[in-house]
């Protein structure tokens, strides 16, 4: 029998949550009645997913946390709730930047109204971030520690790194492709790692998974050096900006190279805090991802 929970509708997390749903769904309905754009498609899909995406997330999460089923569910649940309410936070802030910066213009009142209420959206899930951070009476999980928080990053600024490109600026060079590889393979190894933390099954290993995590790191950051020389080296020679681009497929390439390099540095940023934690910090080699939550900010 299922037990119903009003106190979490009035706590300010589930009112917040509650904004949340109604303010995403009125920004995919106003872009949605804008119509689909002529241009710029893959950046309006990520705009359109990513509002329907979080309004239907934060429903869920409402509905489980309102009938207590989210005790139930095998899976850590603040790990789960601060993973998406980081990335709903970095997804509104992109799109409060991208959506206008494509498709607004003076007399685009519906483009300029779903551009306005991103912004408060992005502030909302930053409000989120800070609410389950610092929920009373709940022990921080490794998503909410300043490596599962990076985890989250990296996986973000590949997914706009993804939404960038397009198959013609890379599939005729090997180089390119190799950048396409790193960024794929680091994006699925990154999104493994909060998903066997997320179902707390970092334990099941045979051997000291914080350790294979920094081993991946070191990798990520090997393979994102040769993306961050390769991919403008082979991208821009003999590439020059064309006189006539307003917004065009080369300033794509600017993006990818931009998210690459920033990529590179949150790699760079986790490994070195992973490897504080693990070596200077604890001694025992028992730690998994989950013991991270106890280290502090």
């Amino acid at each position: 029998m299922l037990h119903l929970d009003f106190r979490t509708l009035i706590l300010p997390i589930g009112i917040v949550r509650m904004v949340e749903v109604v303010l995403t769904c009125i920004c995919f309905a106003l872009a949605a009645s804008a119509g689909i754009p002529n241009t710029a498609t893959s950046h309006w899909a990520w705009c359109m997913f990513c509002w329907c995406f979080c309004c239907f997330t934060t429903l869920l999460i409402i509905a489980l946390e309102f009938t207590n089923l989210n005790t139930k569910v095998p899976i850590s649940w603040e790990d789960f709730t601060m993973a998406f309410a980081m990335l709903a936070t970095l997804m509104m802030v992109t799109i409060a930047i991208i959506y206008p910066t494509f498709f607004a213009c003076p007399s685009c009142s519906r483009q300029i109204g779903a551009s306005a209420v991103s912004w408060l959206c992005f502030g909302l899930y930053a409000a989120e971030v800070w609410l389950v951070h610092k929920r009373p009476g709940e022990t921080s999980g490794f998503l909410t520690t300043v490596p599962g928080l990076l985890k989250i990053l990296e996986t973000f600024v590949t997914c706009i790194i993804f939404t960038s490109l397009s198959p013609a600026e890379y599939k005729e060079v090997p180089g390119t492709q190799w950048c396409v590889a790193v960024y794929s393979i680091c994006f699925v190894f990154s999104l493994l790692i909060i998903f066997l933390t997320i179902a707390k099954l970092a334990s099941i290993f045979p051997f000291s998974f914080d350790k294979a995590v920094i081993s991946f790191n070191i990798l990520a950051v090997a393979m994102y050096a040769t993306a961050v020389v390769i991919w403008p080296l082979y991208v821009f020679d003999g590439n020059p900006r064309p006189n006539n681009c307003n917004l065009c497929s080369w300033d794509d390439l600017v993006v990818v190279t931009f998210m690459t390099i920033i990529n590179f540095f949150v790699y760079t940023g986790d490994l070195a805090y992973s490897v504080k934690i693990v070596f200077f910090t604890y001694h025992d080699d028992r730690i998994s991802p989950a013991d991270f939550r106890h280290a502090k900010r």
